[in-house]
This record gives structure tokens, sequence and C-alpha cells, in this order.
């Protein structure tokens, strides 16, 4: 499987964006996807999962309520919605496959990452 993240820019405070992230490959349906950031001067943090069907969503305290994450597997395709953007959501966002369990947030429980997209948030 291979993975495309897009969608990043740059936002004002309080804005939207939405990231896409486009696999290849037939398997995709059977990996659940998770997203991760990466702030400078930071470690990697995971911020969202969901389950291969898309029936299950799980995000880091960070996020909840601000971010949405969803799939479409006829599309090949992982989205983040995010709403109520701040400065400190700037970071690089990758999106990750995950096959035989999901949600882990630990970088090494993945198979396939995207190349990242850099979202920046401006005050």
């Amino acid at each position: 499987v291979q993975l495309q993240a897009y969608g990043g820019g740059l936002v004002q405070a309080g804005g939207s964006l939405r990231l896409s992230c486009a696999a290849s490959g037939r398997t995709f349906s059977t990996y659940a996807m998770s997203w991760f950031r990466q702030a400078p001067g930071k470690e990697r943090e995971w911020i969202s999962a969901i389950t291969w069907s898309g029936g299950s969503t799980n995000y880091a305290p960070s996020v909840k309520g601000r971010f949405t994450i969803s799939r479409d597997n006829a599309k090949n395709t992982v989205y983040l919605q995010m709403n109520s953007l701040k400065p400190e959501d700037t970071a690089v966002y990758y999106c990750a496959a995950e096959r035989g369990s999901w949600g882990s947030t630990y970088s090494n429980a993945y198979d396939y990452w995207g190349q990242g997209t850099l979202v920046t948030v401006s005050s």
C-alpha cells in the first residue's frame, strides 16, 4: 500500500482544513488508518484512528471535538476534517496504515506511511 497525504496549507486560527490520504492498492479496506502529526522540535504524535470499516474512531484529547476522521473505501481515501484550528496544531501531518489491530498510538505499529503534509495555523 502506498499512501499520499495532501490538503495542508496556511490557515488562520479558528479556521478549517480537510486533509486527505489517498492509498494505492486493492487492500486499503483491510487496513485501519491513523493520522499522526509532528511539530517542529517535537516527537511524532498520534491524533486519530479509524477502523477498516469506518465503524469506530478514536481521538487524542488535544483534538477531540475539533477533528473528525473518516474514510471512503470505494475511493481508497481517508480524511481528517480539522475545525477550530489553533496555532499549536501547526505540524506536518502523516497518515499511516495498520493491519491486524487499530488505534495504536505507537509509530512502530504501522506498516505504511504517507509522506506528510504541512499545516500552518497563524495566530
